[in-house]
This record gives C-alpha cells, sequence and structure tokens, in this order.
C-alpha cells in the first residue's frame, strides 16, 4: 500500500486502530488476521513492562486505559465524522512540524502526531523521557499498514535543525522557553491545565463513583484528570469519600501514597485543616490546581454565579465534569475532536499548509 494521499493514510490509521483492538483484546497471538505478525504481539507484551519500569506511574493498568480509549476511537466512522468537516488536500505536505511532546500520561502526544500524519506533513518527533516506549512502538505498527511513514517520521533528540512549525506542550515554565527558542515559528504551545468537577445537591451515588475514575485514572496527573471540586452548600461531602473509596487500590501504588503521606505531613506540620481517607485529602481551597493525592474543593451556592466565576478562569480549565460539562466518569475518555486547550490543531495545520 502506499499512503501519499490522504485517503490512503486515513485506512492505514484505521488499520492500526483495528490491530490495537487485536492487541488488546488477545491473550496470545491468533494468527494474520490481527493484520500484526506473532513477534510484533509479543513485543506488545515486553514494550508495555518495559514502559512501566521506566515510568512507575505508567502502570499496566493506566497503559492499557489508554490505549483502550485510542481503540474505541479509531475506527474508519470516527475517523470521517472527525475529519469531514476539513478541507483537506488528497496530497502530502512538503513541510515538516517539530512536535515536542509531554510525558505525563502514556500516549499523550499522540493525537499531534496522527493529526500531522494524516496531513501527510514530514513529523520530528521529540520525546519526552517519561513516554518515549509506547509511542515509538505504535508508530512501528502504523508503519506496517503505512509504507512511507518511516521516512516521514524522526524521532529527534537534542538541538533540532530544519522544521517550519512546532507543536510544543509544556508546564507554564517551558511554555517561556518554547516562546524564546520557537515564538518566530508558526507555532501552537500548550501550557498548564486541570479539570473541574460540578457536585451539586441531585448528584447522585452513581455519579460520584463515576467521577472518582476523572479523579484517579492516572493518578491526577492529567490535564483530564479533575483536581477542583465546586459543591453545592448542603451536599453531603462524606459520600464522596464513601463513593471514592472505590479507587481504594492507589493505596498499592507507591509513588502515589508517597505523595499522599508527604502532603499530609505538610498540613499537619502546618496546621492547614483537611479531610482525609486514608488514601486521599479534600483540602477546601479556591486553586484549582493540586499535588497529587489531594482535590481541592469549594462551596458554591448558585449555579449562574458559579458558571460567571469559570468564565474568568476558563483559560486554566481543560475540562468540565458534571453539570453542563461532560458525563462523570468520561473525563478521560476525550473524542478525536476533543483538542487540548479548545484549540483546533487539524485546523492550525491546515492554515500553515502552504
Amino acid at each position: 500500500m502506499t499512503t501519499n494521499t490522504f485517503v490512503d493514510r486515513k485506512a492505514a490509521l484505521s488499520q492500526w486502530g483495528a490491530s490495537l483492538r487485536w492487541l488488546l483484546k488477545s491473550e496470545e497471538w491468533n494468527g494474520y488476521e490481527m493484520g500484526i505478525e506473532e513477534s510484533i504481539y509479543n513485543e506488545f507484551k515486553s514494550v508495555v513492562e518495559l514502559a512501566n519500569v521506566k515510568n512507575p506511574w505508567f502502570t499496566e493498568k493506566m497503559i492499557h486505559h489508554s490505549l483502550s480509549v485510542w481503540s474505541d476511537q479509531i475506527t474508519p466512522e470516527n475517523i470521517d465524522n472527525w475529519l469531514n468537516s476539513y478541507s483537506i488536500p488528497n496530497h502530502s505536505s512538503s513541510k515538516s512540524v517539530l512536535l515536542i511532546l509531554a510525558g505525563n500520561l502514556p500516549m499523550v502526544g499522540w493525537h499531534d502526531f496522527i493529526c500531522c500524519y494524516l496531513l501527510g506533513f514530514k513529523v520530528k518527533i521529540k520525546l519526552s523521557k517519561s513516554d518515549d516506549v509506547i509511542i515509538q512502538f505504535m508508530i512501528k505498527i502504523l508503519s506496517l499498514f503505512s509504507t512511507d511513514l518511516m521516512n516521514q517520521t524522526e524521532i529527534v533528540n537534542g538541538k533540532v535543525k530544519d522544521y517550519d512549525i512546532v507543536i510544543a506542550t509544556g508546564s507554564n515554565n517551558t511554555n517561556r522557553y518554547f516562546e524564546y527558542y520557537f515564538g518566530k515559528t508558526p507555532h501552537l504551545f500548550r501550557k498548564n491545565r486541570t479539570s473541574v468537577a460540578i457536585v451539586d445537591n441531585q448528584t447522585t451515588e452513581n455519579d460520584l463513583n463515576k467521577l472518582s475514575k476523572d479523579v484517579f485514572d492516572y493518578f491526577g496527573l492529567g490535564c483530564r484528570s479533575v483536581t477542583k471540586l465546586y459543591i453545592e452548600k448542603g451536599f453531603d461531602i462524606n459520600s464522596i469519600f464513601k463513593s471514592f473509596y472505590h479507587a481504594k487500590e492507589v493505596m498499592n501504588h507507591v509513588k502515589y501514597m508517597n505523595n499522599y503521606d508527604y502532603n499530609k505531613a505538610i498540613y499537619l506540620l502546618e496546621d492547614i485543616s483537611f479531610l482525609d481517607n486514608g488514601f486521599m485529602i479534600l483540602r477546601e481551597n479556591e486553586n484549582l490546581h493540586s499535588p497529587v493525592s489531594v482535590v481541592n474543593y469549594e462551596y458554591f451556592e448558585n449555579i449562574v454565579e458559579l458558571n460567571e466565576k469559570l468564565k474568568y478562569i476558563q483559560d486554566e480549565i481543560q475540562c468540565r465534569v458534571g453539570i453542563e460539562g461532560v458525563a462523570y466518569g468520561t473525563a478521560q475518555n476525550p473524542s478525536l475532536s476533543d483538542y487540548a486547550d479548545g484549540v483546533d490543531t487539524i485546523q492550525f495545520l491546515i492554515n500553515n499548509l502552504n
């Protein structure tokens, strides 16, 4: 198969999604209907183990969750629904995009990569040391269906030259360096964001059970992780602890519990009030961002007034969960059109094709 056209690249990506679904659901290699050789299947198992060894935050469960979200999204129907509204030329671009990827979650930079790939750009990828295993392997699988992919894609280290566009994701601090080094190049820079959830007196136990996933999946390390709760006055906060107890398995994760012990000790030493259930801390605090194992909360009385308040800080919020937001339990399952920071990556790239 040649993949010099947009149509071919969409087909190759769909085949990658199908193979990923086979990898995730099969206990053993089931033959070539999986779209991959047995050696690739076996390598997948070792890649997951290696990623966990190199970065203990990337547990097998979290890696599989990330890949499952991708396998659910990458279908021919979903790809068409995502891209049909754009005017995308069928030919490849002569330009090169430098991707500087974050590494807080498994595969967090994959969306940027497939956007560049689908539009036919050459791609130079600067991986995070925290996530430098899985993405490379996924590119390898995609290359099985995309014969020119390896000629179009390069993993880079150190100082990078010869690029036309930059997409970089990092902290608010690293964005200053992005501006300094790449500010004169067409660019898309992303900063720190986090997510919030609204809990009112109609929020059910089932809703809170689902909300626990938005809080604890990926140990709260993602920009779509809920780190701040807005709770309607009169709501029984103990019901939150009761429902969040479903996530108690985080107690088995050493790095998470080290953070919990540290934050609890600091709050005790500084005489800061907090609520605690043995593996998470609820702290009444206006800040959106909170450290690992801590969720800030704030009471509200009127949803209209709260909406006005959130308007002023919307540039810091990636995702709103609950009332007037995405459904509880779905924050970590974005669709292909859920762009980071609300900036349309496909349209940005189309605008810079020529």
